[in-house]
């Protein structure tokens, strides 16, 4: 079984998110570590080479084999800052992504360009949300 790569390092969040070449990425990045630090209550730290992430929860699949995972994170990619935010129930967080603005979905993210095209306050609450499921 191959070893897993997305794990907790010593590497600083700030370093990382200095490199981005985006300076309006790259703000917003600074923006959505404040938003997560403040709900998730906790310091931003890397996961593996490229995830910021905020507190960890046990990822248990279906087949029983369980893995260290965030609560809640982003990761700035070259098209777009893509949001782990997982662990709502369908309902409530298909109100939320309703409200949220312009962004798309993948199985297990959410993907958005900018923080000017999504409601700030809309996206604290799915924050907010996925945090409150994964802290029980």
């Amino acid at each position: 079984m191959a070893e897993v790569k997305t794990r907790p390092t010593t590497k600083h969040v700030a370093d990382f998110l200095m490199l981005i070449t985006d300076p309006i990425k790259r703000a917003d990045c600074f923006t959505l570590c404040q938003l997560m630090e403040e709900v998730a209550q906790a310091k931003a730290m890397m996961w593996g080479e490229a995830i910021v992430g905020f507190n960890t929860y046990i990822q248990v699949y279906k087949n029983g084999s369980t893995m260290d995972w965030p609560m809640m994170g982003f990761s700035p990619r070259k098209q777009n800052i893509s949001l782990y935010i997982m662990g709502c129930d369908d309902e409530r967080r298909t109100d939320i992504l309703s409200r949220l603005g312009k962004h798309k979905t993948g199985k297990a993210c959410i993907y958005i360009k900018s923080l000017t095209d999504i409601n700030m306050a809309v996206l604290k609450e799915l924050c907010q949300l996925c945090y409150d499921k994964h802290k029980r």
